[in-house]
């Protein structure tokens, strides 16, 4: 999340210039917001910065995010138009900056933005993000996306869609969106559907998280270097030479690795997780998982139970048919669908999950509510369904590498 800075701090006022010279009074208002990390939900304290000038209020904090944020989405489509236009570029190469690759703080933003009631500012940030999504799973260019770090959320959507996903021994993956009342997006209904079984339910339906070696197993990541030698391997991949898919992926085999899922690992118990989550719905969902609690204590379920209960209501039913939907559909029919919900969840047009659960319970969301939810805004003529770049579509079916 990024703040404007301020010169002058006088306890919770401060003054800022504008541009064209005039002086605004701002006043700091705190307030806490849980947010997911690897270890569980944290509380963060978010600055609200809303300014007088004129005897007009306004609040700046989400509009300076937003254009932050967006600018660095534009910024990253630019760059990576340019680079496949580019015969000089024989691949590219995305990669974090410290122990994150990136956790998706996209949603902070947004989560302001929207609370504010500028919701329109949400609506073209995730139109932009799906744009660069969609443009990183059809790159004519072999993309590598070395994942060593924190992978959630909008982290996924730029790493998971690429046609090399390197992991290593520090990485976390998790698509918790549901802990904060949204749905995975971005493409995970495409990808999450196609793992093995049922386990893109589980991960959709209870935010868990994986580890690299978890990620090669179910084939979200295609391969395990350790994360010492990251820079040895991307020194091999700048070195001259072929940039076709055989040549890379033995250049990345060479320092590879396959190793073992933990004995505790839920992907070991893909049969229960299969009889689970096939449910129809989540109710039953829930239901067969608690039935399994009678015959099994293992940690996985309790956790997986724990968390549905704790969730949205409205976002584990939207998640669940989503990915249902997103086995059938292909990549790009998954993002306009993602987008329509996402724009509804944006207007609140059934629910305001921003603030606190409603509905509070699962029983009280109804077909009707969630069959809302993916279908277009028919009370502003604006609204259109989301308009993808035209381009031949590269991205691979995920499959299992181990």
């Amino acid at each position: 999340m990024f703040f404007i800075k301020v010169p002058l701090k006088l306890k919770n006022k401060y003054t800022w210039e504008g541009r064209q010279g005039s002086e605004y009074l701002c006043y700091i208002q705190h307030f806490p917001i849980l947010y997911p990390t690897p270890t569980g939900l944290t509380a963060l304290t978010i600055e609200i910065i809303y300014c007088k000038s004129e005897g007009h209020d306004f609040d700046m904090s989400p509009l300076f995010s937003y254009r932050k944020e967006l600018n660095q989405v534009s910024q990253m489509l630019k760059n990576l138009k340019a680079f496949e236009n580019d015969s000089a570029v024989r691949l590219v190469i995305l990669k974090g900056n410290g122990n994150i690759f990136c956790a998706g703080g996209d949603i902070v933003s947004n989560f302001l933005s929207v609370t504010q009631g500028h919701w329109s500012y949400g609506e073209k940030f995730y139109e932009k993000q799906l744009i660069l999504d969609y443009i990183l799973a059809t790159y004519r260019k072999p993309l590598i996306s070395l994942v060593d770090g924190i992978v959630m959320g909008g982290g996924a959507g730029l790493s998971m869609h690429g046609r090399f996903r390197i992991v290593t021994e520090n990485t976390v993956f998790a698509m918790p969106e549901t802990l904060i009342g949204h749905f995975p997006d971005l493409g995970a209904s495409h990808f999450l559907s196609r793992l093995p079984g049922h386990f893109g339910e589980y991960l959709g339906l209870t935010g868990a998280r994986l580890d690299g070696a978890e990620m090669l197993a179910c084939g979200l990541a295609t391969h395990f270097v350790l994360s010492r030698d990251l820079l040895a391997l991307e020194n091999a991949l700048q070195a001259p030479g072929s940039s076709d898919t055989a040549t890379i992926s033995e250049a990345i085999n060479n320092f590879g690795h396959k190793p073992a899922i933990r004995d505790d690992s839920a992907y070991s118990r893909l049969e229960v997780i299969n009889k689970c989550f096939s449910k129809e719905t989540v109710e039953e969902v829930l239901l067969s998982l608690e039935n399994e609690v009678e015959n099994r204590t293992e940690k996985w379920i309790l956790v997986a139970i724990k968390s549905i209960k704790s969730v949205s209501p409205i976002s584990l039913k939207i998640a669940l048919r989503s990915i249902r939907e997103g086995r059938t559909q292909n990549l790009k029919q998954c993002l306009v669908r993602e987008y329509t919900i996402c724009c509804n969840c944006i207007r609140a047009t059934v629910s305001n999950d921003a603030l606190e659960w409603e509905p509070s319970r699962l029983e009280l969301v109804s077909k009707d509510m969630v069959d809302r939810c993916f279908t277009g805004i028919d009370d502003d003529d604006d609204w259109q369904f989301l308009q993808l770049p035209d381009r031949s579509s590269m991205a691979e079916v995920l499959k299992p590498k181990l």
